[in-house]
C-alpha cells in the first residue's frame, strides 16, 4: 500500500513540474514585472549595496523601468533609494553601459529626495541589448557618491512584456 502511495505522490508530483514547465513564460532574470493604476513596471534590485547614513545596515538601490499605458503611452526609469540626496529638482547621474565610456544625464529627484526619475524612452531604448548599467551620483555637496551597478539579465523580455502590457511597441 505503501509503494503504491509513494507512486501516486511522484506521479502528482512530476504532473505538476511539467504543467509548471509547460506555463513558464519569458526568463525574465531578477526582474519583477508588475501592473497597477494606469501603468506597467519592471524592477530590479542592484548587485551592490549602499550604506544607510548611520553605516549600520546595507541596501541595494532599486531600478524601475515604467509604461504609462493612459492615454499616449509614457516610459520613464526611476532609481529608488534609502537614502535621501541633497539636491532638490535635478541631479546629474553618470552612466555607464556595458563597461563603455561614462557620460552624464539630468535626472528629475522626486519626493523626499529618495527617488531619482528619468522621462523619455531614449534611455529605456540604450539598455535593450546591454548586459550591464552603472549609476553614480552626489548624495550631496560633502556627502560623497553613491553607485548602483545593475545586471540587466532579462532586460529585453521584460521591456517586452511591458510594452506588450502598455500596448505600445518597445523603445
Amino acid at each position: 500500500m505503501a509503494f503504491k502511495m509513494r507512486g501516486v505522490v511522484v506521479a502528482a508530483a512530476l504532473l505538476l513540474a511539467s504543467a509548471c514547465v509547460a506555463q513558464a513564460g519569458p526568463d525574465l532574470g531578477n526582474w519583477r514585472v508588475d501592473a497597477a493604476g494606469g501603468q506597467v513596471t519592471a524592477s530590479l534590485y542592484a548587485t551592490n549595496k549602499l550604506i544607510t547614513g548611520g553605516g549600520a545596515l546595507g541596501y541595494s538601490p532599486v531600478l524601475t523601468l515604467a509604461c504609462r499605458s493612459d492615454g499616449e503611452p509614457r516610459w520613464s526609469e526611476w532609481l529608488q533609494l534609502n537614502d535621501a540626496v541633497s539636491a532638490s529638482r535635478k541631479i546629474t547621474m553618470s552612466v555607464m553601459v556595458d563597461g563603455g565610456t561614462k557620460f552624464d544625464e539630468n535626472w528629475s529627484v522626486g519626493p523626499r529626495g529618495k527617488l531619482l526619475v528619468r522621462e523619455g524612452d531614449d534611455g529605456i531604448r540604450r539598455l535593450v541589448s546591454a548586459n550591464r548599467l552603472l549609476l553614480s551620483w552626489r548624495f550631496g555637496l560633502l556627502s560623497g557618491r553613491g553607485e548602483a551597478d545593475f545586471d540587466l539579465a532579462g532586460l529585453s523580455e521584460a521591456i517586452g512584456q511591458i510594452a506588450a502590457s502598455c500596448k505600445t511597441d518597445p523603445p
